[in-house]
């Protein structure tokens, strides 16, 4: 027997999946390294949930899988690059609300659609965000940051990864619930305006935890509030901004594996398999943790149906936000 059918039926047995399914399943896959694509920069939230996952997908097939950053459009250059690709198991992306259920309708140029494109493997998790300011920014509490964007309407500004993503989303929201006006500075990647933002060019970002938390603990972004309704378990002495006087706001970050349309439905078992065993693992669990990250994992069915729901809630969002495509 070849070594990558030795490979495969290993790791369905290890997996739990019976011979039968065994027997049905493509027998020289996975043969060869897969790659997982980041539409956004190294060092970002999604960045850093690809790789911790790529590591034990690594472990758990016997074969590389290696993650690779192609930044810019909020994601949807590297979303076109694999939906483009062959339907073959062996071009992933790890997909965000932003590249799939909120840039396609603000960038002309592209013509993504995520029911039509792309078919779902499992989620990886949930990175709430953080509504976090410079220290030199003299507020403490969301009130004290509404009172100084209300003193001087205009000057204050606020980072994200680009038009469209999630933290540009919030802070439009946090805008127009709270009744101020903000300045948006769009970034290639939520990394580089983070960097900024520790650099004193930016006044703040409405960040996912997993990408300043390490800052917040050292101090040198200070966190006002959290964006979900319920306090995240990873900052629980972190007020929302429900909590914080903003009635009702309620925003986080997902991450999911997603694969190309046509993809073999036996091979997307497989990886589902594989990635559920990962996920759901008190090891992962732990390790995404540490880096703000809340580890859940899915069916492909569960994921494709949640993904329907987040464009209905993105569309309506970015209509009452007025934000105009490009």
């Amino acid at each position: 027997m070849p070594r990558s059918s030795c490979i495969l039926l290993g790791l369905l047995f290890a997996l739990g999946m019976g011979s039968s399914a065994a027997e049905d399943l493509p027998k020289q896959y996975p043969e060869r390294s897969i790659k997982i694509l980041v539409g956004f920069a190294a060092g970002g939230g999604t960045d850093v949930a690809a790789r911790i996952v790529a590591q034990k997908l690594t472990e758990t097939i016997g074969q590389p899988v290696v993650v690779e950053n192609r930044p810019g459009a909020s994601g949807m250059i590297a979303a076109e690059t694999v939906a483009k690709s062959g339907a073959d198991g062996y071009t992933l992306m790890m997909g965000t609300q932003t590249t799939l259920a909120v840039a396609p309708a603000l960038y002309r140029k592209f013509s993504i659609d995520a029911t039509r494109d792309f078919v779902g493997v499992a989620k990886a998790g949930i990175s709430p965000l953080v509504l976090v300011v410079h220290p030199s920014v003299p507020a403490r509490s969301v009130i004290d940051l509404i009172a100084l964007a209300k003193a001087s309407p205009g000057t204050i500004n606020f980072g994200s990864g680009g038009l469209g993503t999630t933290p540009h989303m919030a802070g439009e929201l946090f805008s127009i619930q709270a009744g101020v006006k903000m300045v948006h500075v769009a970034y290639r990647g939520e990394a580089p305006a983070i960097n900024d933002l520790l650099g004193g060019q930016l006044h703040l970002i409405f960040a996912n935890l997993s990408a300043v938390i390490g800052n917040v603990k050292a101090g040198s972004l200070r966190a006002l509030a959290s964006t979900r309704l319920k306090r995240s378990t990873l900052l629980p002495e972190l007020p929302t901004l429900d909590e914080a006087g903003v009635t009702g706001f309620d925003m986080d970050s997902w991450a999911a594996i997603f694969a190309p349309a046509g993809t073999p439905p036996d091979t997307i078992t497989l990886l589902n398999a594989a990635l559920r065993k990962i996920i759901d693992s008190p090891e992962v669990k732990t390790t995404l943790g540490n880096v703000g990250f809340e580890a859940f994992s899915s069916s492909s069915a569960e994921l494709e149906t949640f993904v329907k729901d987040q464009l209905d809630k993105w569309g309506k969002m970015i209509k009452d936000a007025g934000i105009q495509p490009e």
